[in-house]
């Protein structure tokens, strides 16, 4: 009987003991070249770091050349140096990596030449994201910012400036959808009542379709409208074709030129001039239309690893209705603060030259702001 109790013991301390090695026992293993060891599940490995999961700490990120072996209870997709790849159950034997798989047995490869190392679900999501950039569907694939500045006084001035603009991005290797807009709104609350001192409202779509790896055709429609230059409505329709210059991973330039179709609707106002004795002049509703032509230049650079720079500039002469000729420049720097934030500091300049009686043809703007960030723009 006594015996019997010794046996039951030692049998319980032994299931004891085996449960809490249980967890090390079924981990990941990464042992560091300085001594350290690692435990949890191995995510991904590539040549420049291998990210493991652990109990206590998450996802931990270790630099590969510091890493002196490691071993899986599961299985992993191995990337060989030849392009293929391999699953199995990965350890470390002299400096080589070692796949038991169950397909072609044992592979042994170099640690420094291994392309990658993948759980399965990580190699899951790998595949879906190659399938998504290869075959990307509409709603795919899109990046953009949006950025908003607000400049406000109160005391001696009582003035309100607020700005907004947007832009989302969907670009594939053969073609490009960017949809674009720009509010301006001032008031100035010293008079009574206040006056509108700026509000506009633009935007548009447009089209880009690589036909050579250095030509493209485009298409594009744009809305605009300015209470202050009395403009209900500005719609454009225009397309062409455009030479990539410069096509390279940090800068970008691309000259366009084509043609379109240029609609604008003013509406009545009436111009008070001072006096002695103040007079006033009422102006009936104006509707303009005119083909005109397009020629354009857009550049975009990194200047480092924070600041970009982009800028625009489109000219429009008149070719039949009343003529004349308007443009359009912009340009934005913008430097990230963290990946989804950044400051920007944005000018814009737009003209006619047949702008309604008494009203100004140029509008510019200088703003700054914060930067949002969405999506991840393509390498």
């Amino acid at each position: 009987m006594k015996l019997n109790r010794v046996l039951w013991w030692k049998a319980a301390l032994t299931l004891l003991a085996g449960l809490l090695l249980c967890p090390s026992l079924l981990a990941d293993q990464v042992r560091l070249k300085n001594g350290d060891r690692l435990t949890g599940t191995i995510v991904k490995a590539d040549t420049k770091s291998l990210v493991i999961k652990t109990p206590y700490e998450g996802e931990v990120t270790i630099e590969w050349s510091a890493v002196e072996s490691v071993t899986s209870t599961q299985p992993l997709n191995v990337g060989l140096p030849n392009g293929q790849m391999v699953a199995g159950v990965v350890t470390t034997q002299n400096g080589q990596i070692v796949v038991k798989t169950k397909q072609a047995g044992t592979v042994t490869t170099a640690k420094d030449s291994v392309e990658f190392l993948r759980s399965d679900a990580e190699q899951a999501a790998y595949v879906a994201e190659q399938q998504r950039v290869l075959h990307p569907g509409l709603s795919d694939l899109w990046h953009g910012t949006l950025d908003t500045g607000l400049s406000l006084t109160r005391g001696n001035s009582a003035l309100l400036t607020y700005t907004l603009s947007a832009n989302a991005i969907r670009q594939t290797k053969s073609d490009k959808i960017s949809v674009y807009m720009t509010s301006v709104y001032g008031r100035n609350d010293t008079t009574s009542p206040s006056q509108t001192i700026a509000h506009q409202i633009a935007g548009g779509v447009r089209g880009d379709i690589n036909v050579s790896p250095r030509w493209f055709a485009f298409g594009a429609t744009d809305f605009n409208s300015n209470e202050l230059q009395h403009l209900d409505l500005q719609n454009t329709i225009y397309g062409g074709a455009g030479y990539h210059v410069l096509r390279g991973k940090t800068t970008t330039f691309d000259l366009s030129g084509g043609a379109g179709y240029n609609q604008e609707y003013f509406g009545a106002y009436v111009l008070t001039s001072p006096g002695p004795p103040p007079t006033t002049q009422s102006f009936a509703a104006v509707t303009q239309r005119e083909a005109e032509m397009n020629v354009g230049q857009s550049f975009n650079t990194q200047l480092n690893g924070r600041t970009t720079l982009t800028e625009s500039f489109n000219l429009y002469p008149g070719i039949s209705g009343p003529g004349g000729y308007r443009y359009t420049f912009n340009s934005t720097a913008a430097t990230k603060i963290k990946a989804w934030l950044g400051w920007q500091v944005t000018f814009t300049d737009n003209y006619i030259s047949n702008p309604p009686f008494g009203i100004k043809g140029n509008d510019m703007l200088l703003s700054t702001g914060l930067r949002l960030t969405f999506g991840k723009a393509p390498m």
